[in-house]
């Protein structure tokens, strides 16, 4: 475990630099839509990159990143908020050096905490933001403000959908949750298990359409992942599909998507940043409820 965390230092100093990560939040209207799956191999995709990644799982009550991969995280978040340790001190090591920090029951305290337990959650989080290119934020089903807040704070929003009519009906909920009120956060659409590419840019098509007609926002097609069994079959082994089959149809599809995806970033300058977006909202809270 000390060699681990050695490790995990030694990559953070070399990583740091005047850069902020890039953050960004993949969520879904309710589950089995395969948002974890695909977080996790997004992640590993990143790294073939040569990407330094941080997967923070943040679905409360139903984390299951260490499981994905077939490991037993030794901490979880709520050793953070029990003073016990720091966040590097929680980051474990996955599959090809990622780094990931599991969820667990303490999590909520991440959304309705006190402003002192939030700025000790900054100073934190402010600790690693310079030490990876992207922090992945794996959120769970829900739109409580505080969670709201939060993924309006990232630097882009990731919806994964499917071509499920309810799955639809869910995504397009969520989004509408995110643009209420003025919010800003880029939102990119991942259609999962589509029978067919042409299924999957209907289903895109569709969403993107009501977005715009009754929300007035435009939604960005990040890509289509096939239905395939391999996703299935690395699930049983426990180990994440890019890596159980490389060759697999989704994995090809997956590998495709983030080179183009990673040539997009370069283009784009990130504004402000994760904390200073988190903060206004916390702050605007705390000013509402004491108003």
């Amino acid at each position: 475990m000390k060699d681990q965390a050695d490790l995990l230092r030694r990559r953070m100093k070399e990583k740091e630099s005047q850069t902020e990560a890039k953050t960004i939040a993949i969520v879904n209207g309710k589950g089995r839509v395969g948002k974890s799956a695909f977080c996790m191999n997004f992640a590993l995709e990143l790294i073939k990159r040569n990407k330094k990644v941080l997967l923070f799982d943040l679905d409360i009550g139903m984390g299951n990143s260490d499981f994905l991969m077939g490991k037993t995280a030794k901490h979880r978040i709520v050793d953070l908020f029990r003073g016990r340790l720091s966040i590097p001190d929680i980051i474990e090591l996955g599959p090809e050096s990622l780094s990931y920090i599991a969820a667990g029951s303490g999590l909520s305290q991440i959304f309705t905490s006190d402003y002192f337990k939030f700025a000790s959650f900054q100073r934190e989080f402010e600790k690693i933001t310079r030490s990876f290119d992207y922090i992945l934020f794996d959120m769970g089903a829900g739109t409580s403000q505080d969670r709201l807040n939060f993924i309006s704070s990232a630097h882009e929003a990731i919806v994964v959908t499917t071509p499920d009519p309810t799955s639809l009906t869910d995504s397009y909920a969520m989004i509408k949750h995110l643009v209420d009120k003025g919010r800003d956060v880029p939102i990119k659409i991942l259609v999962n298990r589509a029978r067919s590419e042409s299924l999957g840019k209907t289903t895109y098509s569709r969403l993107s359409f009501v977005a715009k007609k009754f929300l007035h926002v435009d939604v960005c097609l990040l890509g289509i992942l096939p239905d395939d069994r391999a996703v299935l079959q690395a699930l049983h082994h426990q180990k994440p599909f890019v890596l159980h089959q490389p060759n697999s149809k989704v994995s090809q599809s997956l590998s495709r998507i983030v080179v183009e995806y990673v040539e997009d970033s370069k283009k784009v300058e990130l504004s402000t940043s994760f904390m200073d977006k988190l903060k206004r909202f916390v702050f605007l809270r705390v000013g509402n409820e004491e108003g």
